[in-house]
């Protein structure tokens, strides 16, 4: 159902009109009612200014958590340069990320997030280091429900009784953050529905900050000491971790995290996901009670078919809705991954933990969009022109040098015609290159990455074997169709849909054969014949030393 559809019809929610919300409404958006959204952007302006201060490195340690963390993190690397520095490659970096995550556990919950959100990096962190942390997905030990309770009753003013009619004291799910608990309401507003109440840790707040200060202090001194070239920049990836992490840390931007992304759903006539409905008055900085929703497990193939679900259409919506947020909007939900989907009976996918989110200002969303439209013309030159003006190059960046020294107008190269030593020399020589030119990892770029791969993930479970080229093709022929007006006036420059130029898309999967689909299944393959040939490579240079 469009915007359009939806306003038309009398039976409609009236809120419809404003956010792609579920059509049986525990009570309805009308957003000037909602009085925690008073002074919402002050506060999300507060809270971003506050990150290069929590980041700055002061001139003395920050107390003793700097020792903690220090001696937690030194031991780690100690035993590692003692034990598996000197093994092969892939079983160094086994063995650093093995020692990492457990001084992560130790460390507590600030540590377990990082954790977390470099869990879900697979494609930009390596996949040893991708592997350990998914451990830290689950081992969040939950607060006991007196904890839950005081939080509760202190943020909404009223004993917890006088709100809900029941509150599960075991939680839906733990995070580092926060934990869910399943409730229903008692009176007022939602009266006796079903309801989820998200509740902060007590004292996480302020043990981010603290270990913040701790990190952007150490961060300096691990510059070169940890055998991960994603992680080759530590103070970097402070900054990052701050920045993602500082606005989960209050729940009335998540709140409006949910507004915003519902009312870009509407605006885009995307009714094919839906986003539940924060509560008009039970929100504050701790506590976020919103509308429930549920739903097939977004891996549970089976369960959707035989419900009648199309899932590669699934997949499709999904990815559409995510690009146009991005490109027309500037705003995306930022932490995508299978925790966070529901597909619904009726085939629309249910959206939600909105703590972390993709916002681009005016000037990066229009680089951005000049990245995307480079990336379907295969514009090699206004692609990095993009990558500069998003700030994960400098800004006098030599265009032709790092288009030199990356090979990047080279014919593509096909991975599984290449030798290991190949294949690792180019992994090297690209690392190196782009350390050189300074390279760095903005915030919403590494989210809006980190969400294309949990796509492409999503798509071999879900659709194994659509034509991902072909898909791709189809969607970007829609942004074409429904919004080339708009993007050639942000842009300065007409769409044409026969310029549309996919083999660089198809070169970065190093499919050379422009007649070859590619699907998901076909990569998989591909990714298994590499990994066996670097495997064999790695075991004759192990047989070589010791024949030495």
């Amino acid at each position: 159902m469009g915007v359009e559809a939806a306003q038309e019809d009398p039976t409609a929610p009236a809120d419809l009109s404003l956010g792609a919300f579920t059509e049986d409404p525990p009570w309805l958006v009308v957003p000037e009612e909602m009085r925690w959204r008073r002074g919402i952007d002050a506060l999300r302006s507060r809270t971003r200014h506050d990150v290069p201060r929590m980041v700055r490195r002061r001139r003395l340690p920050p107390g003793a958590r700097v020792v903690t963390v220090g001696g937690s993190l030194g031991w780690a690397l100690g035993n590692w340069y003692l034990r598996e520095k000197r093994l092969t490659q892939t079983e160094s970096r086994a063995g650093v990320s093995l020692r990492l995550r457990k001084a992560f556990e130790k460390l507590g919950p600030t540590y377990i997030k990082l954790g977390q959100i470099l869990s879900s990096g697979e494609g930009i962190f390596p996949d040893e280091l991708v592997s350990q942390f998914k451990y830290l997905r689950d081992r969040v030990p939950a607060e006991p429900f007196s904890t839950v309770r005081r939080i509760v009753e202190s943020d909404l003013g009223r004993p917890l009784e006088e709100v809900f009619s029941s509150f599960d004291q075991a939680p839906i799910a733990a995070a580092s953050i926060a934990q869910v608990h399943a409730a229903t309401l008692r009176s007022g507003i939602g009266a006796g529905r079903d309801v989820v109440v998200k509740v902060q840790r007590p004292t996480v707040a302020a043990m981010v900050r603290r270990d913040l200060a701790a990190m952007s202090w150490i961060a300096p001194a691990l510059i070169g000491r940890i055998p991960i070239s994603a992680l080759a920049n530590p103070p970097a990836l402070v900054d990052l971790f701050a920045e993602t992490i500082v606005e989960e840390l209050d729940f009335r931007l998540e709140a409006q995290n949910m507004l915003d992304v519902a009312q870009i759903l509407a605006a885009t006539g995307q009714r094919s996901l839906v986003v539940p409905r924060p509560h008009p008055q039970l929100v504050t900085r701790r506590v976020l009670v919103m509308e429930r929703l549920s739903g097939f497990g977004f891996d549970d193939v089976a369960g959707m078919k035989a419900a009648g679900i199309d899932t590669s259409q699934v997949v499709r919506a999904s990815l559409v809705s995510f690009l146009e947020g991005a490109m027309l909007f500037g705003v995306f939900h930022g932490d995508l991954h299978g925790g966070n989907l529901f597909v619904q009976e009726n085939g629309r996918v249910a959206l939600l933990d909105y703590g972390i989110t993709g916002r681009l200002d005016e000037p990066r969303r229009l680089a951005f969009l000049r990245l995307l439209m480079g990336a379907t013309g295969n514009d090699i030159r206004a692609q990095i022109a993009a990558l500069r003006d998003l700030g994960a190059l400098p800004a006098d960046v030599d265009i032709e040098g790092v288009i030199r020294d990356l090979n990047l107008d080279a014919p593509p190269l096909d991975p599984t015609q290449m030798t290991a030593e190949e294949i690792t020399n180019e992994i090297r020589n690209v690392t190196k290159a782009l350390l050189g030119y300074g390279a760095r990892m903005p915030k919403e770029l590494m989210l809006f990455v980190k969400d294309m791969l949990f796509c492409s993930n999503a798509i071999q479970t879900l659709a194994p074997d659509v034509d991902i080229i072909s898909l791709i093709g189809d969607i970007a022929l829609y942004m074409a169709e429904h919004h080339g007006e708009r993007i050639s006036a942000d842009v300065g420059m007409s769409i044409d849909v026969e310029a549309i130029d996919l083999s660089g898309i198809r070169a970065s999967f190093g499919i050379v054969d422009e007649t070859t689909p590619v699907t998901a299944r076909q990569l998989n393959e591909r990714r298994a014949i590499i990994e066996r040939r670097m495997e064999a490579h790695r075991k004759e240079r192990r047989s070589s030393r010791r024949r030495r």
